[in-house]
């Protein structure tokens, strides 16, 4: 019994630890990943940090050729290769050919949605509206892109993927240890 206790909450320890990291994903953003491909030789880079209820986005770009932007997002949820509408639009989105973004949303508060992701992936909640970007984001099946005049639907993209969290397992590997050793003096004894 002692021996099943002390593995509970040295998987406890393990799984709390993890929990207090944030989720990151990532995008580089490139003319030949919009659909249908743009040919623009503008590039960019979206990081998404997920921690709690909290979002940062922070979006580089360089040298558009369609203009200056006229609007940034997230689209979510649909399979890579295809288009979707937008899940969560990048407010004061700097309208130059190249810059930076930084921004941070709140999850919870439904106006950072838009009305058509909130109802049809949301269920009509922030909390769903949440879940639902949050699964897309995992699943590999959201993207961030720059739109302008020039390509209305969108200049460049990028596929926003899970970036894995080494330090989670750097965490745990010490924990899981000590209860493999601990287990083998109980077991020994």
């Amino acid at each position: 019994m002692r021996l099943r206790g002390i593995t509970i909450l040295t998987l406890g320890i393990a799984l709390a630890c993890s929990a207090a990291f944030a989720n990151v994903y990532t995008a580089s953003m490139l003319g030949a990943n919009e659909v249908p491909p743009t040919g623009s030789s503008a590039t960019g880079f979206t990081m998404v940090t997920i921690t709690g209820n909290f979002m940062q986005v922070d979006v580089n770009w360089t040298a558009l050729i369609g203009g200056p932007p006229a609007a940034a997002h997230i689209h979510c949820c649909v399979a890579p290769g295809s288009n979707v509408g937008v899940a969560v639009g990048f407010p004061s989105f700097p309208a130059t050919l190249s810059g930076t973004y930084s921004h941070t949303f709140d999850l919870l508060d439904p106006t950072i949605y838009t009305s058509t992701f909130l109802s049809n992936f949301g269920g009509g909640t922030a909390v769903g509206a949440e879940a639902a970007l949050i699964a897309g984001l995992n699943g590999g099946m959201a993207y961030s892109n720059i739109h302008n005049d020039l390509f209305p639907g969108g200049e460049i993209r990028g596929l926003l993927a899970p970036v894995p969290e080494p330090s989670n397992l750097l965490l745990m590997t010490p924990g899981l240890g000590i209860a493999m050793a601990l287990r083998r003096k109980l077991v020994t004894k």
